[in-house]
């Protein structure tokens, strides 16, 4: 039986989703939980295929892969999420052999970036200019720059978010830096440093840009979508993605408080010397 299923993860403790020596990836940690986890007796029987391949420090939510098992769905997904605490995969569904995984309806992409709410207004009016067909040479990696290359860009949507604002962004495919390449520019807009005029000549392919990446760490697959029903969805957590889960909170918990500590060294007056007793101030 061959089975897509959706799959997440968090991208900071991989560096991407491709196997890469000596480094931890995302695929390297599903491979070599195929046949440890008894999914496939090989990895090669396995004829893994992932839906969107993320780069180093990118999560996902949704992103979906497809793999041959003789396992039922529950067992699948049940030893699936046992690869490593920090892979989500919540549900699965039975798919033909010629079912083309690259070929999904659209690809969702959420950054979150933060700013003021002043920025949101400005951030919508630049964001608007990347809905519908765009050449994508200045806004992709390793592409030939000697035709136009057309990509269709569903929308570009920017909201409010407590603490800053979230870009949405939908496509049925994105050129490889292409979320992260627009992120910066419209980034570079809002900061002065690109006009709008060479931002829509870009666009319309008439001008190439160089144009800066956006943090990765900020970048969130959030969904791959295809017409089909998932027919098993995972009840879990288990054990270990629950640790692993607590685990993760604690860390944000504690760097929140770090902050606070540095926020609060911050708002000290200059002419207060509270960090040093009374007793101390003479051996400084």
């Amino acid at each position: 039986m061959r089975w897509l299923v959706q799959f997440g993860y968090d991208g900071g403790g991989f560096s991407g989703w491709a196997r890469q020596p000596g480094l931890r990836t995302v695929e390297g940690e599903v491979r070599a939980g195929l046949v440890r986890q008894g999914i496939a007796k090989s990895v090669s029987l396995a004829r893994l295929e992932v839906a969107s391949r993320t780069d180093r420090g990118v999560s996902a939510r949704a992103n979906a892969l497809a793999v041959f098992s003789e396992r039922t769905g529950d067992a699948l997904l049940r030893g699936l999420n046992g690869t490593a605490p920090d892979i989500f995969c919540t549900a699965a569904a039975p798919i033909s052999e010629e079912f083309r995984l690259r070929a999904a309806l659209r690809r969702v992409y959420r950054y979150y970036e933060p700013a003021p709410p002043s920025a949101v207004a400005r951030w919508q009016r630049v964001a608007q200019w990347f809905g519908g067909p765009i050449d994508v040479r200045s806004f992709g990696r390793g592409l030939p720059g000697d035709r136009p290359l057309i990509r269709t860009v569903e929308s570009v949507e920017v909201r409010e978010v407590p603490g800053g604002l979230v870009v949405e962004l939908r496509a049925p495919s994105f050129v490889w830096g292409m979320v992260r390449k627009i992120i910066g520019a419209i980034r570079e807009c809002d900061q002065g440093r690109l006009p709008e005029s060479r931002l829509r000549a870009a666009v319309e392919g008439r001008e190439r840009l160089t144009l800066p990446l956006a943090e990765p760490e900020r970048l969130i697959l959030w969904e791959v979508e295809y017409p089909v029903v998932w027919t098993v969805r995972w009840s879990g957590p288990n054990r270990h993605q629950s640790q692993w889960e607590r685990s993760a909170h604690d860390t944000l918990w504690v760097r929140q408080r770090l902050f606070d500590g540095f926020a609060s060294m911050h708002r000290v007056s200059p002419d207060r010397e509270t960090a040093f007793p009374e007793s101390m101030r003479d051996e400084r």
